[in-house]
């Protein structure tokens, strides 16, 4: 019997159980693959504060550092198959074990639609980033593109204009699917190129860095290759929320709803992190989420 079981053992994750240790919470963490979460596919990250500078795989291993200091933490790497969250005590059940609780955590996060095209798997964090916010600044005075058409390339847009020496737009479409008022100032800055009707056919590079992006236009069929440090995707996040389909509440885009304190709608079932509706995915948010749920939890049981 556990007080909480955490699924997902991203910054999320990690600091939920962190934080139910600290709240003297018997505390299991199940992950599928490994601690860190998407920072293990990150380059570098330059945004967390008390590091300058870190690799994600280096960043990961320091989470899990800290969060395996504490004594009642146990972590083990097994996907959980199925879950059964009605009554005080549920229970999640993986291919090898059936595990009672009397709380669950929810921070199996999130991954970034891919293009799924020659070179992205290649060069993914060495010019090749779903996240112009967490590298945007280390490609500062250089040449970049991005890829979308919604709110969120519109605004990674306008926000690596400020950095980049210039900013190539790839849209698919001749309009964009974000509001009038962000197109119409993303259209008056100098140093950003829109290509309307256009989709990224490669991505090109060498010695681990990214040169080069070839796109198509759709409409002409007419291919060039452009010249970029990086390609910035951002096309949209898929969470990983399998599980909780049918059984908790969620968005029509499958993210799940919490209120202030990650309460799910049902009682002891807790989100934090990319999976849960939120405004800003994040390391930093994500932790910060998953202490309030850890806490959320050690508060949850003392009123039962």
């Amino acid at each position: 019997m556990y007080d909480t079981i955490i699924i997902g053992a991203g910054p999320a994750g990690v600091t939920a159980a962190i934080y139910a240790d600290r709240a003297g919470l018997k505390t299991l963490v199940l992950e599928k693959m490994f601690v860190g979460g998407q920072m293990v596919n990150t380059y570098e990250v330059e945004n967390y504060p008390g590091f300058k500078m870190i690799s994600g795989p280096d960043l990961s291993n320091t989470f899990k550092e800290h969060m395996l200091n504490f004594e009642n933490i146990e972590l083990k790497t097994e996907t959980v198959q199925d879950l059964q969250l009605e009554g005080e005590l549920k229970k999640v059940i993986t291919k090898k074990n059936t595990y009672e609780t009397k709380t669950i955590i929810f921070a199996t996060g999130a991954a970034p639609k891919k293009l799924g095209i020659k070179g992205e798997e290649e060069f993914s964090g060495m010019g090749v980033s779903y996240c112009a916010t967490c590298d945007g600044a280390m490609f500062r005075g250089k040449e970049v593109m991005i890829v979308g058409g919604g709110y969120t390339a519109v605004e990674d847009a306008i926000f690596l204009s400020r950095l980049c020496s210039k900013v190539h737009l790839v849209h698919r479409r001749d309009e964009f699917r974000a509001g009038k008022k962000i197109v119409d100032n993303l259209k008056k800055i100098e140093n950003i190129e829109i290509h309307y009707d256009s989709v990224a056919e490669e991505i090109h590079g060498e010695e681990r860095k990214v040169n080069a992006v070839s796109i198509k236009n759709l409409k002409t069929e007419e291919l060039k290759k452009v010249d970029t440090s990086c390609i910035f995707i951002a096309i949209g996040q898929l969470p990983s929320n399998a599980l909780a389909e049918g059984k908790i509440e969620m968005t029509e885009d499958k993210y799940i709803k919490t209120d202030a304190h990650m309460q799910t709608n049902i009682a002891g079932v807790f989100a934090a992190g990319d999976g849960r509706d939120n405004v800003m995915k994040q390391i930093i948010t994500a932790a910060a989420e998953g202490a309030i749920a850890g806490q959320a939890a050690s508060s949850y049981i003392a009123n039962m």
